[in-house]
């Protein structure tokens, strides 16, 4: 019974276990088909859209990416290539459900989160490839459990930490990639474990520490890339040890030490790259033994010693960089044997001797760089034979002599750049015959010649830098139209001409420069079609008439010079329009008219500049709108009324320049607000009250703040405030408003009828009360400008010693100047009328009174001004501003001064002598004439400015009324423009009419000023720049 009991038990634990082992093996690929379905429901929904079209049909092996075995298990999954990009992560892909996977490539898709630790259960996988993704957080330690892998790619993600020890445990492993993710730590210290490793990829990572030395047990290593970390230490001498190593990259890292030379060994080598480290010491003569090298690249360490000739024997190479190093020596002739090189680089070095003549052996040279050394010599005529050459840098050397004319054979040219150099003659003809030109530089050498002709042409332009030489030709003719160029600098040159409208069609330019040449006539209005123009310096040129309005259609403008030409008329409202604009400067021409309220709206301006120009009217409050000011030039223009309030908002404000002007009032409180203020100079205005409690005005010189009319402080030159004005100076508005308009316009009345009576006084006195007591004849010195008269009177006198001959520093027909220093240390010029008999001196005392009121009444930065003056029969004098250079003709009689006042300067002293007699002829409230024009009465200040003085003869005309006048001072010589007629809104009229326009001067045998006019015919014919910009202007005599 028992035994007909076992056999049916047997028969049913074998049916139990067949069947159960039967029901096993059918489910596993279905279970791998819900595993994949389950993970594809976790995917956002745009990659579930775009599997379900792929993974369709009931048979998951057909799947598109999906490959099985006989037996319907899956051993491959590849989901790239078909611009897939899922996006999810791997947490719902059971890998326990895969048991038969072999390959595993999701590369380049769109995957994120961390790689699954359960990962580990592939363990029949030899190939990982998830690189290409987001992945982030640690390389999960359970990697180490796949003992079949072949190969590991996780490159391009995001993955941190450190790598894993575990790793080492792969000992069937040949590529190693885990480049260009955020792993940091050290390289494992054994990395020699995995001596299957041909392939190590660590680069553009965050590693530390040092390069292990076991990397030398890698014994099929081939290729190496460690670049982009931060490793430190020498490179291990192990390394030689690598005989199969072929590709060797551990370029930018903190590497130190030398090149070890057991590097040589390395002869199947074909890529060597060590660039961007720390290495020191010369280049080992051995790297001449890899003889199969293509690329050695030692750029960017700290590599000294001569270039070793060894190097010649690397007949394979065709790329050679040793730029910015500290090499030095001659470049070696040996280099000539690289004729397979294509690229060489020896720039940023310290290496001197001639370009060798063997360099023109190197016939399949694209680029050669041998910029910044200090290589000396002539360029080789050879190099005309690099037909193949496309890129030539030698800027910053010591080359000489004449640029070779067979460089015109270089028509591959597409970047040729020999600036700062010392290279003489022209610029090679056919320079862009070949129409690939894109860069032209050859900046501050010694060139001469015309501008080459086939730059007219040259469309392919982007890039011209020729400024600083002697080159010269008609810039209209020179250039044509550049659809590609967006930089171009000729400044510094002999360039001539007019400027073309072909500018404005030059679409993509956003820098042009060409100041300090010789262009003259107009800005063309087609220069506002160049919209995308940024810079504009047009500066030191002979240009003239007005600035177009176009210019504010250049809405990207941010820098506009336009200083030292003949611009005239009103600055355009345009300007405003440019609202990037960040400098401008229009200094030293001819403009009139007001500032523009505009100019407020350009609130990036931090440089504005518009000083030595004819500008009127006050200053624009507006300009306190722009808060990114520093420096602020309004300097020697004819300006007036008071600095405006709202300054006291430029809190960017650093150097502030209003000398030269008529400007008045004091400065506002609000000024005080100005911390950043470091340079200030409002010198030669008429401003009064106390300076601002600010370390600008504390240190400013003298210089900075002299002829004013009153100012006080904590100041050099200046006196301390009294204290009563400084209790008034905190008054509210509607005080201010009485003292600084009610009280000046009562007082200046007040102070011209006592004038005028005084003289009257005294001249009366003159005549009657000679024998009076010298006690009684002291007179009243009279304040003027805001000095104390008598205490004036009393520095004077003791300045200079009683009217002592050793301080005369000049005479004339009615008196003597002197030279004063004051206290305070301001110096002052005096002119004390000359004493003599009765009858000449009342004569005096008139010419006296003349000058006196004259001078009260002019405001104009090319007249002498006028501090006080002294009225009193032992001596009366004028103490006015001292010109520093003194006269025209002092100036003209010293040959050193002379020669110094060079044509520019003496074109400056015509037109400020002009714009002098033109304001007194024109812009006075009555004409006044000076009639004693000539270079003794012409003073020169430190720069040249011209200033008329000597006012003894001077008549004020009435308008609507005949006027005579006497020849006066000077005789055998007769000012420019004697006229019998003289034009205004009414005439008047003298005896004989001549009517001259102001032309070219020179000095006479007698040291007059004489003047060289035009046919009266043809007055505009005759006159061309640089003298079209001088006012016309005429002066009666008879």
């Amino acid at each position: 019974m028992a035994s007909s009991s076992i056999p049916f038990e047997l028969i049913i634990f074998f049916l139990f276990f067949a069947s159960s082992h039967a029901f096993s093996s059918k489910t596993i690929p279905s279970r791998e088909a819900e595993a994949l379905l389950e993970w594809k429901a976790s995917l956002h929904s745009n990659s579930q859209t775009l599997l379900s079209s792929l993974w369709g049909g009931s048979n998951h092996c057909n799947w598109t990416g999906i490959t099985c075995n006989s037996a319907g298990s899956i051993t491959n999954m590849t989901l790239r290539g078909y611009e897939l990009k899922l996006r999810g992560t791997l947490h719902n892909l059971n890998f326990l459900h895969f048991p038969n996977l072999i390959w595993l490539q999701l590369r380049n898709n769109s995957l994120y989160g961390s790689i699954p630790s359960h990962i580990g259960n592939l363990s029949n996988l030899n190939f990982l490839d998830l690189s290409y993704n987001n992945f982030s957080g640690n390389i999960p330690l359970e990697i180490g459990l796949l003992k079949s892998l072949y190969t590991i790619s996780l490159q391009n993600n995001s993955i941190t930490g450190s790598i894993p020890r575990e790793i080492l445990n792969l000992t069937k492993l040949h590529h190693l990639d885990l480049a260009q993710n955020n792993i940091f730590g050290s390289i494992p210290s054994d990395i020699g474990r995995l001596t299957s490793l041909s392939v190590l990829f660590l680069h553009q990572n965050l590693l530390t520490g040092t390069i292990p030395i076991s990397i030398g047990d890698l014994q099929n290593l081939s290729q190496i890339y460690l670049v982009g970390n931060r490793l430190n230490g020498s490179i291990p001498k192990e390394i030689g040890m690598i005989r199969s190593l072929w590709h060797l990259d551990i370029s930018d890292n903190y590497l130190t030490g030398p090149i070890p030379t057991c590097i040589g060994n390395l002869s199947n080598m074909i890529y060597l790259y060590l660039y961007g480290n720390y290495l020191s010491g010369s280049i080992p003569s051995e790297i001449g033994m890899l003889k199969s090298l293509s690329v050695l690249q030692l750029l960017k360490n700290n590599l000294t010693g001569v270039i070793p000739v060894s190097i010649g024997n690397l007949t394979n190479l065709d790329n050679l960089e040793l730029d910015s190093n500290g090499l030095s020596g001659s470049i070696p002739s040996e280099i000539g044997m690289l004729k397979s090189l294509f690229d060489l680089q020896l720039s940023e070095n310290n290496l001197t001797g001639v370009i060798p003549d063997s360099i023109a052996n190197l016939t399949n040279l694209d680029n050669l760089g041998l910029y910044s050394n200090g290589l000396s010599g002539s360029i080789p005529t050879s190099m005309g034979n690099l037909n193949k050459l496309s890129i030539l840098t030698v800027f910053e050397n010591i080359l000489s002599g004449l640029i070779p004319q067979t460089m015109n054979n270089l028509n591959r040219s597409r970047i040729l750049d020999l600036s700062y150099n010392h290279l003489s003659g022209s610029l090679p003809e056919n320079v862009c015959l070949g129409g690939l030109l894109n860069h032209l530089a050859a900046i501050n050498n010694n060139l001469t010649g015309l501008i080459p002709s086939s730059l007219r042409n040259c469309t392919s332009l982007y890039r011209v830098r020729l400024e600083g030489n002697h080159l010269t030709g008609n810039i209209s003719e020179s250039f044509g139209i550049y659809p590609n160029l967006d930089f171009i600098s000729l400044s510094n040159n002999n360039i001539f001409g007019e400027l073309s409208p072909n500018w404005g069609q030059c679409h993509n330019l956003t820098s042009l420069q060409i100041s300090n040449n010789n262009i003259s006539g107009k800005i063309p209005f087609d220069l506002g079609h160049a919209t995308q123009l940024q810079e504009l310096d047009l500066s030191s040129n002979h240009l003239n008439s007005e600035i177009p309005k176009e210019l504010g259609k250049l809405t990207m403008m941010s820098r506009l010079f336009l200083s030292g030409n003949q611009f005239s008329g009103k600055i355009p409202s345009e300007i405003g329009l440019l609202s990037k604009l960040e400098q401008l400067d229009l200094a030293s021409n001819n403009f009139s008219g007001p500032i523009p309220d505009d100019l407020g709206n350009c609130v990036k301006l931090f440089n504005l500049n518009l000083s030595k120009n004819n500008l009127e009217e006050s200053i624009p409050s507006s300009i306190s709108y722009i808060n990114a000011l520093q420096s602020l030039d309004l300097s020697q223009n004819s300006l007036i009324g008071g600095i405006p309030q709202q300054f006291g908002k430029l809190q960017s404000l650093e150097v502030l320049n209003l000398s030269h002007n008529m400007l008045d009032g004091s400065i506002p409180e609000a000024f005080n607000n100005l911390h950043g203020l470091r340079i200030v100079n409002i010198s030669f205005n008429q401003f009064e009250g106390p300076i601002p409690n600010l370390k600008a005005f504390h240190e400013a010189s003298f210089d900075a703040l002299r002829n004013n009319k009153g100012l006080c402080g904590n100041a050099t030159g200046l006196m301390t405030c009294a204290s009563s004005f400084l209790a008034n100076h905190g008054h509210g508005k509607r005080t201010k408003v009485i003292i600084s308009v009610i009280l000046p316009l009562f007082g200046s009345l007040f102070l011209l009828f006592l004038l005028v009576g005084s003289f009257f006084t005294f001249c009366k006195k003159t005549q009657t009360n000679e024998s009076e007591p010298k006690e009684e004849q002291q007179g009243d010195i009279f304040t003027v400008l805001g000095f104390d008269g008598r205490i004036l009177h009393d520095h004077i006198i003791e300045a200079t010693e009683d009217f002592s001959s050793d301080y005369c520093i000049g005479s004339g027909g009615y008196g003597s100047v002197y030279k004063a220093a004051l206290p305070t240390g301001q110096v002052v010029a005096v002119k004390k009328l000359h004493q003599s008999e009765d009858n000449i001196l009342i004569n005096n005392l008139k010419a006296f009174e003349s000058e006196v009121m004259a001078l009260l009444e002019i405001r104009h930065r090319n007249i002498v001004q006028m501090y006080g003056f002294c009225s009193h029969p032992s001596h009366s004098f004028l103490v006015y501003e001292l010109v520093e250079r003194g006269s025209l003709r002092m100036v003209l009689s010293n040959n050193k001064q002379a020669t110094e006042l060079d044509w520019k300067k003496r074109v400056n002293v015509v037109k400020g002598l002009a714009n002098a007699l033109s304001y007194m002829h024109h812009s006075h409230s009555q004409p006044i004439v000076h009639r004693d024009i000539s270079s003794n009465n012409v003073l020169l200040d430190l720069d040249y400015e011209a200033r008329v003085s000597d006012f003894g003869t001077t008549r004020i005309l009435k308008p609507d009324s005949s006027n005579w006048t006497s020849l006066a001072e000077t005789y055998g010589y007769i000012a420019p423009g004697f006229t019998e007629r003289y034009d205004r809104p009414t005439s008047f009229s003298t005896s004989r009419p001549i009517c001259r326009r102001l032309g070219l001067y020179y000095e006479d045998s007698s040291g007059m000023l004489e003047w060289q006019s035009p046919t009266p015919a043809n007055h505009a014919a005759s006159f061309s720049s640089p003298w079209s910009s001088i006012p016309y202007f005429t002066e009666p005599f008879q």
